[in-house]
């Protein structure tokens, strides 16, 4: 997978990849639902006009959903748009995340930030996953697969601290000059 950790597709009856089942929904912690679009947590854009790049994104909770959708540029040297929201997440103890995620078969990543500083600017910690068109799937991805960058610039450490998480986001970044669009139903850690 050219060093880049792909996350597992599952769905809720479907076994693990090593033969093992998915642990029960209601047995893991609720980090975010946006049924209820009072309750989500507010989500703001970064795109890639911080540095003179022309692509365009926002996410917005609509319908029960945060809807993250644009358009990706590779004008004026860009090529990323993203959405973050801010808080303070205790992830020690846990070993995954699952989201339920309804995509365009396009690669996206979630990311997580803590204090963590590189050349006095935050480090985010990613991890990449797949959708399919138009269905919704299930989304596992392990905590250890989130690895340290900077400004897409991959770094050896820090490693992630588990219980001081601060930013949770997406991204897309994968070259590809057209629109996109990606629904989420609901974020749970386990």
């Amino acid at each position: 997978m050219n060093g880049i950790f792909k996350a597992l597709l599952l769905t809720a009856s479907l076994p693990l990849a090593d033969g093992a089942q998915a642990e029960p929904t209601d047995a893991m912690k609720l980090l975010m639902d946006f049924n209820d679009g009072k309750e989500a947590p507010t989500w703001f854009a970064v795109n890639d006009g911080v540095m003179g790049g022309l692509s365009m994104g926002d996410g917005v909770v609509k319908d029960g959903s945060l809807v993250f959708a644009g358009t990706l540029s590779l004008e004026n040297n860009g090529g990323f748009s993203s959405v973050r929201t801010e808080g303070s997440y205790n992830f020690e103890g846990k070993s995954f995340i699952l989201m339920r995620v309804m995509g365009d078969g396009r690669t996206y990543q979630l990311r997580l930030a803590t204090d963590a500083r590189y050349q006095g600017s935050k480090i985010s910690y990613a991890a990449d996953f797949t959708t399919e068109v138009g269905k919704w799937t299930e989304v596992k991805i392990p905590l250890d697969a989130f690895l340290p960058g900077w400004r897409g610039r991959k770094l050896d450490g820090p490693p992630l601290e588990l219980s001081e998480v601060e930013e949770i986001g997406i991204l897309i970044g994968d070259k590809k000059t057209e629109p996109f669009a990606l629904k989420v139903d609901w974020i749970k850690v386990g």
